[in-house]
């Protein structure tokens, strides 16, 4: 990045976390300059970048002041200490296939869509990575390939963990068909029917429905929307329920967008190492922070082969190449044996194109345009929410990812609002997908991964007028 972008997203991730609020007087350009030490012409261009997203404004012989930022809606309180926890039976896919069914059409203002935009990825680049790949592809490729997965893509993969501080090698490495997949395979290779799994309460749908179709029971252990799951609660549950597996979103987890800290993760791959419980961790969206550097993955702080490291390319470079991957310890073999007996292998050209698009070293620039896209939107949504939603609305505030949490004023439920929003073409994500005892009743999950435009201010407003409505 330039200098001036970088001080520009360091100004931004300051009205992200709320260190500058709107109406705060930025530093004068002489300030900025001396405090930062670059010059005035650099602190010029970070201003006027800031200006054109929409982030500070310029006021004559006053200065720069900011312009965006939430600054009256509180984040979610804690979830209560007396939450049940205890083993269910899960139900929820005819309900998330309801909601699913709702974002197919492009005439829809998808923010209940689990994907940023397409808009958003370097898909033309792509093509031509794909397009070359399979010009001078090996006919052999398609059998070299199965069931590990293309040896080049997995070395550019093992190369990521590499800078990250890991030691993970090309020979750790799993492709799978997405991280759906891997977490799919992760999950069959260390439980059986009628086992019960923990979870974080809320959790991401697509885990509900995996336990649903195994024939799994779930225990839910409540996380806090910043700090993530409650790790007393957890040790609680495993004594009283004896789980086989784990698994759990560590970073910027779907739909609370919380992060759990260095020592949170050590602490929680410790406390499951005591009673020889995997750790399946699901991690899409780990690329996807707004901070100085990646958040470690829990499998960093992994000495015994328990932590299955899954991630994918889906959320943060090619949505509809499906190409994920699983680095899955001591339980590896199985793993591939269960990839090798299901689908064989992910798409050969696919993993081709995304090789040979780390290779030519692409791919952290497109990340940091990425990032900053999705952080100055977040800024923009929020400002909307506090703008337009009602008094009793309350809102998460993630250091990354592209989801939002709300909780609606007291008594609004949110499938009601679910429901009357899709007649106004506009999707929402509501609380009880995203349980297996269908809590969160007044809950709602937003996708700020749309670009900002008069389309999404609009049903903004039009979802805040439905809030206020249903108060009555």
């Amino acid at each position: 990045m330039k200098l001036y972008e970088q001080l520009a997203d360091s100004i931004a991730i300051s009205i992200q976390t709320g260190v500058l609020r709107r109406g705060d007087r930025l530093p004068s350009v002489r300030q900025t300059s001396v405090s930062r030490q670059v010059s005035a012409a650099t602190v010029f261009q970070a201003y006027y970048l800031l200006e054109s997203r929409g982030l500070i404004i310029a006021r004559e012989r006053s200065g720069y002041f900011v312009n965006a930022g939430a600054t009256t809606i509180p984040n979610l309180p804690e979830p209560s200490a007396n939450q049940e926890i205890s083993p269910s039976e899960v139900d929820v896919s005819h309900l998330v296939f309801e909601v699913l069914a709702a974002i197919r059409s492009k005439a829809v203002v998808p923010f209940g869509s689990a994907f940023p935009s397409p808009l958003l990825f370097p898909l033309k680049s792509l093509g031509r990575m794909l397009s070359a790949a399979i010009e001078h592809a090996d006919p052999w490729m398609s059998i070299d390939n199965i069931s590990a997965g293309d040896l080049e893509l997995r070395r550019q993969i093992a190369l990521r963990y590499m800078i990250d501080g890991m030691q993970v090698t090309a020979d750790d490495i799993v492709i799978t068909n997405g991280a759906l997949e891997a977490l799919n395979l992760c999950l069959m290779a260390v439980t059986r029917p009628g086992d019960t799994v923990l979870i974080e309460s809320p959790t991401f749908y697509a885990a509900l429905q995996s336990i649903e179709r195994i024939g799994l029971k779930a225990v839910e252990v409540p996380s806090h929307p910043k700090h993530g799951v409650d790790l007393v609660a957890m040790e609680h549950a495993i004594q009283s329920h004896q789980p086989k597996a784990c698994w759990l979103m560590t970073n910027f987890q779907n739909p609370l967008g919380s992060l759990l800290t260095n020592e949170k993760k050590q602490a929680l791959v410790s406390m499951l190492a005591r009673y020889e419980i995997p750790l399946i961790e699901d991690d899409v969206y780990g690329e996807l922070y707004f901070g100085e550097q990646r958040p470690t993955p829990a499998k960093a702080f992994d000495g015994q082969g328990l932590v299955m490291h899954c991630a994918s390319f889906s959320k943060c470079l090619a949505p509809g190449y499906r190409v994920g991957w699983v680095v899955a310890g001591r339980f590896a073999k199985q793993v591939e044996r269960l990839k090798l007996t299901t689908t064989i292998s992910a798409s050969v050209p696919a993993q081709l194109a995304i090789a040979r698009y780390l290779q030519k070293g692409g791919y952290d620039k497109h990340l940091r345009r990425l990032r900053h896209t999705l952080m100055v939107n977040q800024i923009k949504y929020i400002e909307a929410i506090e703008r337009y939603f009602p008094e009793g609305t309350r809102l998460t505030v993630p250091q990354g990812g592209y989801f939002l949490w709300a909780k609606l004023p007291d008594g609004v439920n949110a499938l009601s609002i679910h429901r009357q929003a899709l007649q106004l073409g506009i999707s929402i994500a509501p609380g009880p997908i995203f349980s297996a005892q269908q809590q969160f009743q007044e809950y709602i999950r937003l996708n700020y991964g749309h670009i900002w435009d008069a389309s999404i201010e609009q049903a903004l407003i039009k979802l805040g007028q439905l809030i206020q409505a249903e108060m009555k």
